[in-house]
């Protein structure tokens, strides 16, 4: 874990940050609280945030990407337009999936519709169209749509990247620093699906929250992983998380954030997303590791289950 105590990010050598998040029916949350009853007015606050967060470092330089998953409510020309009327000289814009998919992005290989996605190929594409041809000097990294993680912890991030040596560095809400508010009871099948794809994945060593919505890589790294991708789903991080450390064990920053559950109008499945989460993380097993009793154990149980009880029994 990243524990440098000392956060300030500022520095002689200028450094540009980019931000990208996914929307997907976002529609509701995107709107001002006053009119609509689930409404965060998240992408004007994000860019508040962040202004907030790099007034008074002029070696730093930002910008906002907000990436339209095929949304089927138009989140992408909701955003567009706010950017126009309430932010129109912010650093930020919007990109749309499906042009990436038409335009054959590199990155996003095999994905023939924007149906295939579930904010995997969104954020993929938006941290491509970041690094595609930047240097070391500037550092992605993404968030989710709505407004869990306040970005003025963006520095947390930058901060074991810049001046720390890593190549990542990755939120967590499960170190002893961590601040985390969460509505409804601890989840135990949550924790299950913690146990059973970290034996898969020893490679991980003590990572233990893969999807939290609040990561960032050094430009040139992420260029580098973000090709030959198999995942567009919600199993998405992991993916990045084996193929960095593959490309360097130990190279990944794991920060302890502040994080408030936003539950309103959430986008995630209301399915049990678990077992198509594992199954994908066996599928990246398969790929990328050298087969080893245990984890080639599970991985066969998980490949084998027709519902995650089958795999959590």
């Amino acid at each position: 874990v990243y524990k440098r105590q000392d956060l300030d990010c500022a520095r002689d050598e200028p450094v540009h940050v980019t931000v990208v998040f996914a929307m997907y029916g976002e529609q509701d949350r995107m709107l001002p609280p006053a009119d609509h009853p689930v409404g965060e007015d998240f992408l004007v606050r994000k860019i508040d945030q962040l202004e907030w967060l790099f007034a008074g470092l002029p070696s730093f330089s930002w910008d906002l990407l907000a990436v339209d998953d095929g949304c089927p409510n138009g989140s992408g020309g909701l955003a567009a337009d706010i950017l126009s009327r309430r932010a129109p000289n912010a650093p930020a814009r919007v990109l749309y999936l499906r042009d990436g998919i038409e335009q054959r992005s590199p990155v996003l290989g095999g994905l023939r519709s924007t149906d295939d996605s579930r904010k995997g190929g969104a954020i993929q594409y938006g941290m491509w169209q970041s690094v595609e041809s930047a240097g070391p000097d500037r550092v992605v990294a993404y968030t989710d749509a709505d407004l869990s993680t306040h970005l003025g912890q963006v520095g947390l991030l930058v901060d074991p990247i810049v001046r720390g040596g890593f190549d990542a560095a990755i939120g967590s809400r499960r170190e002893p620093l961590s601040v985390v508010i969460k509505g409804g009871a601890r989840d135990e099948r949550g924790l299950k699906f913690i146990a059973t794809w970290r034996r898969m994945l020893p490679i991980l060593g003590e990572i233990t929250d893969t999807q939290c919505g609040f990561k960032a890589w050094r430009a040139d790294v992420a260029r580098e992983i973000l090709s030959g991708l198999i995942e567009r789903q919600f199993a998405f991080d992991v993916e990045l998380l084996i193929k960095t450390e593959l490309r360097r064990k130990g190279s990944v920053a794991r920060v302890p954030i502040a994080w408030i559950d936003s539950e309103a109008a959430s986008t995630t499945p209301q399915f049990d997303p678990y077992l198509g989460m594992l199954k994908s993380i066996a599928a990246m097993y398969r790929r990328y590791l050298t087969p080893e009793p245990e984890p080639d154990e599970v991985a066969s149980l998980v490949e084998r289950a027709a519902t995650v009880e089958q795999v959590f029994r």
